[in-house]
């Protein structure tokens, strides 16, 4: 059985069945089948989340930019002029002279669940029946990024919605795993990477945040760590009000691999050595750095008490051998994983990531990795 390999990509998705159909009917093709959530349903199976990326295959036309946007009455084409946009990025165009940075997609995502055998070997079902799309006009440019906590018997689901109006993280609940509820939004603009621990400390819910901001302040020269984003803890009574802790959490370090940007990954599991939390860490190079995933322990009673951090031997890095059969499908110019679901499978783990914002792939690591 292989260790590490590509569960899900592009040409699996069967656009005839997208959420997009209700409205457009420009050709639009799968930018990217990638970042999964991932969870074990009752029947032992697994469940991936999968960030459908659906992009115009002509975004440019006619001397304008188009974009997709979702309405209460289905989905419509935005129209914007070439002049004064920056097309740099494959993923989003940047309107230039604006007061502040404004960004508008050349695709939007919406998630589809995706059944594997309980070792994640096969897939089992597509549920385009349960996909989950746009519901308000703070997601009408969509959803991405979900990240599935399973605590008590209930499943806890983020996502990280965008539209004008805000950029922020909503949360969904499930009863079974596989059908999905709404809860709205709990954190709002730009706070990404919401991960809940899987399991309550002291009878309260915990999670792990990033906020982004426009300007960060520097540290003393001397310090080990370097100004930027860096992943924060928070708790909750409810798992809807959330109020910060003062400890830091994850912060960038001098020398590391990581000194770019740091973010949550998977949601820290109870492990006999404290809640286990595979992260990522970013190393500058070009415009959109190199992606790679570190592990970190927190204490579990106090779990803004960091026992053990990894952050320079990488545990999971890109492989484009795994990709080398949809080569003519890539678009980032620098190599990016992205891991962002993890369950426990006895003597190891099985660990659910995006590689190259392209496909799901699954990495079986060992136990004895963590020791």
């Amino acid at each position: 059985m292989a260790d590490d390999f590509l569960i899900f990509t592009p040409d699996a998705v069967d656009l005839s069945r997208s959420p997009l159909r209700r409205g457009i009917d420009a050709d639009t093709y799968v930018l990217g089948a990638f970042n999964p959530g991932l969870t074990r349903l009752p029947s032992g199976n697994l469940l991936l989340i999968v960030r459908v990326a659906e992009a115009l295959r002509e975004p440019e036309r006619d001397g304008h930019v188009h974009a997709v946007r979702w309405t209460p009455d289905g989905y419509v084409l935005d129209t914007h002029a070439m002049t004064g946009v920056d097309m740099a990025d494959p993923r989003q165009f940047e309107f230039r002279g604006a007061a502040h940075r404004i960004l508008g997609l050349t695709s939007l995502s919406w998630l589809l669940p995706v059944e594997l055998t309980p070792d994640a070997a096969e897939v089992v079902a597509v549920h385009y029946d349960r996909a989950i799309e746009p519901a308000a006009p703070w997601q009408d440019y969509g959803v991405e990024d979900a990240r599935i906590s399973r605590i008590g018997d209930r499943w806890y689901m983020t996502e990280c919605s965008v539209s004008a109006q805000r950029h922020c993280t909503a949360l969904h609940t499930s009863d079974n795993g596989l059908d999905w509820r709404l809860e709205g939004i709990i954190l709002d603009h730009q706070n990404k990477d919401m991960l809940f621990f899987e399991g309550k400390v002291d009878d309260r819910f915990v999670a792990l945040t990033r906020p982004l901001g426009e300007v960060y302040f520097t540290y003393p020269a001397e310090s080990p760590y370097v100004g930027g984003p860096s992943i924060n803890l928070a708790t909750s009574p409810d798992a809807l009000h959330w109020r910060p802790l003062e400890a830091p959490g994850i912060r960038a370090r001098k020398g590391s691999a990581s000194a770019m940007k740091v973010g949550g990954g998977t949601p820290p599991i109870l492990t006999d050595a404290g809640w286990l939390h595979i992260w990522h860490g970013v190393e500058r190079q070009g415009k959109v750095g190199i992606y790679r995933s570190f592990w970190a322990l927190h204490d579990r009673d106090d779990p803004g008490v960091l026992l053990r951090l990894e952050d320079t031997e990488p545990l999971i890095e890109a492989n484009p051998a795994l990709t080398a059969g949809i080569a003519h499908q890539m678009y980032l110019p620098t190599p990016v994983v992205f891991s962002t679901g993890i369950v426990d499978a006895g003597d190891h783990y099985i660990v659910a990531s995006g590689e190259a914002d392209l496909a799901c792939r699954i990495t079986r690591l060992p136990k004895s990795r963590f020791s």
